[in-house]
């Protein structure tokens, strides 16, 4: 079973994230978008992202090269967004965010742009494979601020990379070996700027999936909740959702 949620939050007007995903027997892709720009902007731009990389994968009949494929897949949405934002007037400026996971068999590649996460969880603990493309992660580099000023640091949404705001993009990606992880998370920052690793892998640990969605999204609302938050859990080396019970 896959957990999937997006909440618009205690603050916002509009939820700009866009999460969804597709498995059959053989693959299965699984994205979180948090949209940016005017009015609705944010909006469409976050749900092309989604579906339009899903809609490529799909359309393919050979998934070998994983991480050329989610690339392309993710450029292609790039240029969906970029064209439909210069034809239209409202949507001018709009981007996303994007992560997004294909997995087949026990392997995973994982895919960035922007300050969205993905975590993966194992039997000693959470964490975090995706770096964030954000203002905040380069002061960080940089050694300019300490890690407890980033947690709140007031400039903490600006971003330095999305999706759709130029002809072209830059990409990460990474190549996991699900052999020994249990639970794969994705979700905006709403979520990641909220709870902790530690809140995280409590709840995931102890609900399935649909269920951790729901708590996690709470604990996010009940510290504050001040952007959208979205998140997907799914199995990492096991097939079948289940409980893990402390040791």
């Amino acid at each position: 079973m896959v957990g999937m949620l997006s909440d618009i939050g205690n603050v916002r007007k509009i939820n700009e994230d866009s999460v969804g995903y597709y498995r059959d027997e053989n693959f299965g892709i699984y994205i979180v978008a948090d949209g940016m720009g005017g009015h609705n902007a944010g909006e469409v731009a976050s749900k092309v992202a989604v579906d339009a990389t899903i809609s490529y994968i799909k359309s393919l009949n050979n998934l070998d090269d994983m991480e050329s494929i989610l690339i392309e897949s993710i450029k292609m949405a790039n240029k969906q967004i970029f064209e439909l934002s210069k034809s239209n007037d409202g949507l001018v400026g709009m981007g996303t965010t994007i992560t997004a996971c294909l997995v087949k068999g026990k392997e995973m590649v994982v895919a960035n742009v922007g300050d969205s996460c993905c975590y993966i969880m194992k039997h000693n603990g959470i964490s975090k494979i995706t770096k964030d493309h954000s203002l905040v992660q380069q002061l960080l580099d940089e050694g300019s601020i300490t890690e407890e000023e980033a947690v709140s640091h007031p400039n903490k949404n600006i971003i330095t990379r999305a999706l759709g705001t130029n002809v072209s993009v830059e990409i990460d990606t990474f190549n996991i070996d699900l052999a020994d992880v249990l639970k794969v998370i994705l979700c905006s920052d709403g979520l990641s700027n909220g709870v902790n690793n530690s809140e995280m892998y409590d709840i995931i640990f102890n609900n399935n999936n649909e269920n951790a969605c729901i708590q996690l999204i709470e604990l996010s609302k009940l510290k504050g909740g001040r952007d959208n938050i979205s998140v997907i859990v799914f199995e990492g080396e096991c097939e079948d959702d289940r409980n893990y019970a402390r040791e």
